[in-house]
């Protein structure tokens, strides 16, 4: 049974913060290339925008900023976050909890490898501890306006990422906050060209 979760084109509960996410970069495996990130705050009927970009990074990089950068702009401790993003590598790390793992070995993977961008994960990791996070997964680049693209497979996945408690609506919704933040984060890219 879907538990529909929508009111007036919004995901219902004005108490959760939601933040979705995104980041990429053109030229991703070149030495010169041009990074971006964006992510959406949306509390209630208050939304926020934020993006920027990077020259010489990775996607996974920005993947990561975009979701500090929102945890930078929360004011106030104590929040019930609700974060999307389609960033496997992002998503996979919290909620699969791979950074007790790479506290607990000094920082270093289960092949005894240094785990990359610890810089960031450092940063990231202490608002796991000012707020209560929920993580959750988000296909890519889903285009909304195709009439090709099969979205009860779509949403079938959602599911099974994230669990039942998502009405079709609420992965609609989902999925187009998505595609804004990569918009966004494309925005950060055509501003270092």
């Amino acid at each position: 049974m879907k538990n529909n979760n929508m009111k007036d084109g919004r995901m219902k509960n004005d108490r959760i913060l939601r933040i979705y996410t995104d980041g990429g970069c053109s030229g991703n495996q070149h030495r010169e290339n041009l990074g971006g990130w964006g992510a959406i705050l949306e509390f209630g009927e208050a939304v926020k925008e934020l993006y920027g970009s990077e020259r010489n990074t990775t996607n996974n990089r920005m993947e990561m900023t975009a979701l500090l950068e929102a945890f930078k702009a929360i004011k106030k401790d104590g929040q019930t976050i609700h974060v999307f993003s389609d960033s496997g590598y992002l998503m996979d790390c919290f909620r699969k909890k791979w950074y007790a793992n790479w506290r607990r070995n000094g920082w270093k993977t289960a092949g005894k490898k240094p785990v990359e961008n610890r810089d960031l994960w450092q940063q990231l990791l202490p608002y796991i501890d000012r707020h209560s996070i929920e993580f959750y997964r988000v296909k890519g680049h889903v285009n909304l306006d195709s009439k090709t693209t099969d979205f009860d497979k779509l949403y079938e996945k959602f599911v099974k990422w994230n669990g039942s408690g998502f009405s079709y609506e609420d992965f609609l919704y989902v999925t187009e906050k998505n595609n804004r933040a990569d918009e966004l984060a494309n925005i950060g890219i055509d501003d270092l060209r």
